[in-house]
């Protein structure tokens, strides 16, 4: 097995306090780093994202209300007004979607009030359908709730949505064709990455047949639906969104690397592994985890692995807009200045034109052509991937329609 290149961290610190005290003055360091960044005109963009993919993330829901919306070019003094009551009126999402909000109790703050969980629920439906209903190509998946609350419960309702609808257009937007192709082809990134590194593992995984849909929950909500702590997930967050939208399958492959000993000590058969892998153990170390996915990233980028994936950069929306998107993010202006643009031109400025580049400009002009009609839930997704992935992970499949779709996520 080849080992990831890490840089090795000192020994341990003989005294507590000092300890102690580097780590407050990193901290610091760092608060003062991103403070610095967005009051710079144009923002420091690149820093913003090295912060947020760096140790710790962006440390406070504070900064992450702060750096979350410049990372995807969003103005906060010109955000989206909140959903009218026509919102839910004749959208042919709305029954899926309250049923897999009402699902989503575990995804709210334990000891939250039944009332003030309602209200957030309330606004979690609306969001969604907001989003959807701007944009007529993006299909709703089951799991996409998973990524739109966690945006809620950190920067509220009006940011969310103009947070979801910017990653629902590029990072996400594989996701959200009417068919699970899309996802399908990003899955199939993960074998070639562990064939790059652990070959004996990538063949033990193959010879059990289990492919890649134990990975499914994972990629679509970017973790949030399978991790039980909500400070892991913030953490993702800060690195997927500052990072390429591939990043997720990267960690993937991290955490099954990871579990490697695991892997191999268990029986060669695909319902055994698929139920070791399908279940994320609570203490995994994700500094560590995030260091090597931006590793395995740099050393395997996605290029390298098209061929093997059998998926062309071109065909992936999420992939080809990539590039434009991060150049529309670098001329932001800072906070203060927009706030001061904002109350000297009113509130009738076009959304992205207060010092902020415009995206659509910069993109090619097929993508609307690759944008089709229809909607499946999650569970006939899985059906797809079934059929391409194999027999036997056809079986697994099945037995969660046989459940119910309720439980469907929580299986994958």
């Amino acid at each position: 097995m080849k080992r990831l290149k890490r840089k090795k961290q000192n020994g341990g610190v003989g005294v507590n306090g000092s300890a102690t005290r580097d780590t407050d003055c990193g901290r610091k360091q760092k608060l003062t780093e991103i403070h610095q960044a967005l009051i710079r005109d144009p923002v420091d963009i690149e820093t913003l994202r090295g912060a947020a993919a760096g140790k710790g993330g962006l440390l406070t829901d504070e900064l992450r209300r702060k750096v979350w919306p410049k990372l995807l070019n969003i103005n906060v003094y010109d955000l989206p007004h909140k959903p009218g009551r026509d919102v839910r009126e004749n959208h042919k999402d709305y029954n899926q979607v309250v049923l897999d909000v009402r699902r989503s109790m575990k995804r709210f703050p334990k000891g939250m009030p039944a009332t003030e969980r309602a209200v957030l629920q309330e606004q979690l439906i609306d969001i969604i359908l907001e989003v959807l209903k701007r944009n007529s190509q993006l299909h709703y998946y089951q799991g996409y709730h998973d990524v739109a609350v966690t945006l809620l419960l950190v920067v509220g309702e009006r940011m969310a949505i103009a947070l979801l609808d910017t990653l629902s257009n590029f990072h996400l937007r594989d996701f959200m064709d009417p068919t699970m192709d899309s996802t399908k082809h990003i899955l199939n990134y993960l074998m070639p990455i562990l064939e790059q590194v652990d070959l004996e593992l990538h063949n033990f995984m193959i010879r059990s047949e289990v492919g890649t849909i134990f990975a499914l929950s994972w990629l679509i909500t970017w973790y949030g639906h399978v991790l039980p702590e909500f400070k892991h997930t913030l953490r993702l967050y800060d690195f997927f969104l500052a990072s390429h939208p591939l990043m997720p399958i990267y960690l993937a492959a991290t955490i099954v690397l990871h579990r490697e000993k695991e892997v191999k000590q268990t029986e060669c058969d695909m319902a055994m592994v698929h139920h070791l892998l399908s279940r994320i153990p609570q203490d995994l170390p994700y500094e560590l985890l995030i260091g090597q996915a931006q590793d395995l990233f740099d050393q395997y980028p996605p290029s390298l692995l098209a061929k093997r994936a059998a998926l062309q950069s071109r065909k992936s929306l999420s992939i080809s807009t990539f590039q434009a998107f991060q150049l529309s993010t670098l001329h932001q202006r800072p906070d203060s200045v927009l706030q001061r643009l904002t109350k000297a031109h009113g509130s009738t400025t076009p959304r992205h034109a207060s010092g902020h580049t415009d995206l659509g400009a910069a993109l090619s002009g097929d993508r609307g052509q690759l944008w089709g009609k229809g909607n499946r839930m999650v569970k006939m997704a899985v059906w797809g991937l079934s059929a391409t992935l194999g027999a036997a992970v056809f079986a697994v499949a099945q037995t969660a329609m046989d459940w119910g779709p309720d439980v469907l996520l929580q299986l994958f």
